[in-house]
């Protein structure tokens, strides 16, 4: 089956998020885009993918649940994980080795955390945009181990891809799948991907309204649900020594 998906949303909780981007109104707004698979993943956390998981469902939309780490070089790793159970569990993790100051709304933004029918439940007070005391390759081990996948988030970026802060992507971290936000770069940005034959793929980084579903991810899966076919596409690239 070919799906056209969109695995790097954020939603309101995310500083940075529009406040309109909540968690309805992404599986809405997916629906009606045509997505066949999206993903929440607010930045170091994912409280909001519960109410995300219900609204996923009403919109007849497969979803899949994690957040974009910052790791403690600052680079951005999307993390994904086939429920919001498990995406809640790599979130407490993640929680426990995250320093959060408190944040400044008025400069950062509104950190949101809402309920399936978009009523607000609490603002979260610690600033989300730090870097956990979790390394680049120990975030891609870990979450293959808790049955997720990671890979190194729109790496043709300069601010937090993994080429801009360490001139590569490390064969030794194991990821064997790249983002990238644009597919054009793709023949520059692999030249500093040291393993030959990564995979890559494209996503939104969708922080306002029109950008979902922007970019046009499309893959070629076995049949079946597609988000339980992409997350094994996805940890059959990652290597685990």
């Amino acid at each position: 089956m070919k799906i056209r998906y969109d695995v790097h949303i954020h939603s309101c909780l995310s500083p940075c998020g529009d406040d309109s981007m909540t968690p309805a109104f992404i599986a809405g707004s997916a629906a009606l885009e045509g997505l066949d698979l999206v993903a929440l993943t607010d930045h170091n956390t994912a409280e909001n993918c519960p109410a995300f998981a219900k609204a996923a469902e009403f919109y007849g939309v497969s979803a899949l649940f994690g957040m974009e780490l910052t790791t403690s070089e600052d680079i951005h790793v999307v993390c994904l994980f086939g429920t919001a159970e498990k995406a809640a569990e790599f979130s407490d993790y993640v929680k426990a080795r995250h320093n959060r100051p408190k944040n400044q709304p008025e400069i950062f933004g509104r950190q949101l955390v809402m309920d399936e029918e978009d009523n607000i439940v609490r603002e979260e007070s610690g600033l989300l945009i730090y870097a956990a005391d979790i390394d680049f390759e120990t975030a891609g081990k870990t979450v293959f181990d808790m049955g997720g996948a990671a890979f190194p988030a729109h790496i043709d970026k300069t601010a937090n891809g993994a080429v801009a802060i360490l001139g590569t992507v490390p064969d030794y971290a194991g990821y064997r799948l790249c983002e990238v936000h644009d597919a054009a770069n793709i023949p520059e940005i692999s030249k500093f991907v040291e393993y030959r034959d990564t995979a890559y793929i494209c996503d939104s980084d969708a922080h306002y309204p029109d950008a979902i579903g922007s970019v046009n991810g499309e893959i070629v899966l076995p049949d079946g649900d597609p988000a339980e076919q992409f997350l094994i596409y996805l940890r059959r690239h990652y290597r685990r020594d």
